[in-house]
């Protein structure tokens, strides 16, 4: 049982002066009601349902970081589906519109006001179980964000996020990917007023802005995978109660009898892991199914691992030439290669290494949130040093919810994250 309220750290750690964080989320002691916190990181908003769309915020929530190496605390009640965004050289601008439900900047709007700041968040949600973060590069990738969660027995877990020049060396990878496939990687490249990379966006975003920029690239790669288990059975481990369950393609769908028959994915369904055969219905074993084979196909080993996600390697992602290459390229990026990156990018075997860039804990005491990268116990691969945070993944499944319906491991987060960005305001479920 957590408390009831728990401590953020802010820290600066950018060349600039001008920078504000906001937080914003959903008010579980309040039935999930908007919130943000307003520009002292101690009151609470709760914002009215106003009679118009796209109504102003009544309160300052803009929470200013100081100087470069200065630290801003803040305290939070009980939020599901949180986030804490970082604006640098300027200012955010949330609205309001009716129910209430608040209108979040967007990457893939491009008369969005916020479009050409530079802008980031991280993602949480803290609840009477655990606070749960983690970094999200679910829909694009800006400021480096990094995490350190210190609980009440003293111990630590951290997450690095990008290395030093990340941004700019992921936006490379990306234009020399398109330069070696021609398939439009390169597009996913946002410039700035100023000419320099602002960020780099995900497939899906990217798919809003340029419409079809992505159509049948997966689909050589699908038919490989139909024609392989047309002859042989694969295995999913559901990490759950369903346990072990087993398919082979028949009538030209992948048929895992009880947990769901699937069509064939589009580009869009993989990027997405929420359109065609991966949506969502209240059947637990296609719950835990879809999680995984989305995850698979992202990964692109479907060819060479007959049983998901036990005996997945993180040396065995991203081979196969058709690949979800925004991914590969944001982990290669990454401190420790962790970082989320598309919607189900925790899944992995119960032994295996964390990607996801996730730090949780029952009895929190401090989570310390640094923009500009760098923090505690954190350092670069090369130097010699450790990080604190012990790479396997959660013992938890992916699709285990607790009683308030938030995911345990982010992935509603995950999945609402990238719900946001298209419909433009916070949706519970």
């Amino acid at each position: 049982m957590t408390n009831s309220t728990t401590q953020i750290a802010l820290k600066n750690n950018t060349q600039s002066s001008n920078v504000h964080a906001y937080i914003t989320g959903l008010d579980i002691n309040r039935d999930n009601h908007v919130l943000l916190m307003q520009s002292d990181g101690k009151t609470v908003y709760h914002p009215d349902s106003p009679s118009q769309p796209q109504a102003a915020l009544a309160a300052n929530c803009a929470i200013p970081l100081g100087a470069p190496g200065s630290t801003t605390n803040v305290t939070i009640p009980q939020i599901a589906g949180g986030r804490i965004w970082f604006a640098v050289d300027g200012e955010l601008k949330f609205t309001v519109n009716p129910g209430p439900a608040l209108v979040e900047p967007a990457v893939n709007n491009l008369a969005d006001p916020n479009y050409n700041t530079n802008w980031g968040f991280c993602e949480f949600t803290f609840n009477k179980d655990q606070l749960f973060v983690n970094i999200s590069y679910v829909d694009f990738v800006s400021l480096p964000v990094s995490l350190e969660l210190l609980n009440e027995q003293g111990k630590v877990q951290s997450v690095g996020g990008l290395n030093q020049g990340g941004l700019d060396a992921i936006c490379k990878g990306l234009e020399a990917q398109h330069a070696k496939d021609g398939k439009g990687w390169d597009k996913l490249v946002i410039k700035g007023p100023n000419g320099q990379n602002l960020r780099a966006l995900s497939p899906n975003a990217g798919n809003v802005i340029s419409p079809g920029l992505f159509d049948n690239y997966y689909q050589p790669y699908v038919d490989q995978v139909w024609d392989k288990y047309t002859k042989e059975e694969l295995t999913i481990n559901t990490q759950a109660a369903a346990g072990d369950v087993k398919g082979k393609v028949v009538n030209g769908k992948l048929d895992f009898g009880d947990a769901g028959v699937y069509e064939k994915p589009t580009a869009q369904d993989i990027f997405t892991c929420s359109t065609g055969p991966f949506a969502t219905d209240q059947n637990q074993a296609k719950l835990a199914v879809i999680p995984r084979l989305a995850a698979a196909f992202n990964r692109s080993t479907l060819l060479i691992n007959s049983v998901q996600p036990f005996g997945e390697k993180v040396s065995n992602y991203y081979k196969n030439d058709i690949t979800n290459h925004y991914s590969r390229v944001v982990h290669e990026n990454n401190n420790e290669a962790r970082g989320y990156a598309f919607p189900y990018d925790d899944v992995a075997p119960g032994d295996g290494d964390d990607q996801a860039g996730t730090v949780f804990d029952g009895a929190p005491q401090l989570l310390t949130v640094t923009l500009g990268g760098g923090a505690a116990g954190v350092v670069n691969p090369g130097n010699g040093q450790k990080q604190k945070t012990p790479t396997k993944a959660p013992a938890k499944p992916v699709d285990q919810k607790p009683e308030d319906g938030e995911k345990k491991n982010g992935m509603w987060s995950k999945v609402k994250g990238t719900m946001s960005k298209v419909a433009q305001k916070i949706m519970c479920k």
